[in-house]
């Protein structure tokens, strides 16, 4: 049976990729030796290591004046690493709290400076996007979470500030374009859009750095890894080396702008079956809802076991809700195909049919 995951992460990564990293470990390149064994200071993988760079660098539109890392610990490293490296201990930096990723970033940072939290919605369960609020002069930056893959909200339009953005963008990287000068950094963790959890993508303004005063152990300065072409250690040869090859799939597909076209579609026509369906609603405000991790409740609560068990009979996976939220979680990144989310909105609309 094929099986249709709609899992927030570790997530679905185009087929095409699947099987060539899967060849890649039996035999790279056919050099007899699996991409597990090779040297990270072999040609093999600082080709691999320039590429993916490249590949970055082209998708999204970015110069001379940004570095692009691959690093390892995830986004919840660059939490504090972030704070670490570009906030220093009498100055200022603005977050916006939206869930759960954006709190833990805040708590991170409030160890290195002055953080203020200039909007939250924590107040409604964090089902929308803070729309008034006022960034203090003089702030380094304003941290936000592009896309909150817990709660299904997702920023439409960046915030009116002229204050560099640094965006944890773990859940939505690659799925749209973006205006890359408005941000001072971006950093995302590489298993929704990317490749297999082990490393995390940054993006970084030059003219954000050497800034606080602070002295930074080696590991954890930003500058060492630059220096090094995100080599300083060994770095995750294996995940890398994947998200080259869905960066290269985004590439043959057209890039992003078509991504924002797919993903545009399939959300629309997973939240259309939502809104008309008379046991289903969504969890969000109709403005905020996320193109990437579509959430939704059952209106009765007692049918949900056997919504979930249906699903299972028909290959759908990873479709239950985060215990925040409850109910389901339809996460639809890059690489699900519009099928797969047809067969959901065919499943609700048979479930419907037997049970309404």
């Amino acid at each position: 049976m094929k099986k249709h995951n709609f899992s927030a992460g570790p997530s679905i990564l185009p087929q095409p990729v699947f099987e060539q990293a899967a060849q890649a470990v039996l035999n790279y390149n056919n050099s007899g030796l699996s991409i597990l064994e090779i040297s990270h200071r072999s040609p093999a993988f600082v080709a691999i290591m320039e590429e993916a760079n490249q590949l970055v660098r082209d998708l999204l539109g970015i110069g001379s004046d940004y570095e692009v890392l691959f690093l390892t610990g995830g986004a919840s490293t660059q939490f504090f690493m972030s704070a670490l490296n570009l906030l220093g201990d009498k100055q200022t930096a603005a977050y916006i709290d939206t869930g759960s990723w954006s709190a833990k970033a805040i708590k991170e940072a409030q160890r290195y400076g002055n953080v203020e939290v200039v909007a939250s919605s924590k107040d409604a369960n964090y089902n929308y996007i803070p729309k008034e609020y006022a960034v203090p002069d003089g702030s380094r930056f304003l941290h936000i979470t592009s896309n909150n893959t817990i709660f299904g909200t997702q920023y439409r339009e960046l915030p009116d500030t002229r204050v560099p953005i640094i965006a944890d963008m773990s859940s939505d990287i690659f799925s749209r374009p973006i205006d890359i000068e408005r941000y001072g950094m971006i950093y995302a963790g590489a298993q929704k859009n990317l490749g297999p959890s082990g490393t995390t993508l940054v993006i970084l303004h030059k003219e954000m750095l050497n800034q606080t005063g602070r002295s930074i152990p080696t590991m954890l300065d930003y500058n060492t890894h630059i220096n090094k072409k995100s080599a300083f250690n060994t770095p995750p040869v294996y995940p890398i080396y994947v998200c080259m090859l869905t960066l290269r799939w985004l590439i043959d597909q057209g890039g992003v702008a078509v991504m924002e076209h797919r993903n545009e579609e399939k959300a629309n026509l997973l939240y259309e079956e939502i809104d008309n369906n008379i046991l289903f609603e969504g969890t969000t405000i109709t403005q905020d809802r996320s193109r990437m991790n579509v959430t939704f409740v059952l209106k009765n609560k007692e049918l949900e076991e056997a919504f979930l068990d249906k699903c299972e009979r028909a290959g759908i996976v990873g479709i239950k809700g985060h215990r925040s939220v409850g109910g389901f979680r339809a996460s639809i990144y890059n690489a699900m195909p519009r099928e797969s989310v047809e067969v959901l909105v065919d499943l609700m609309k048979d479930f419907t049919a037997k049970n309404a």
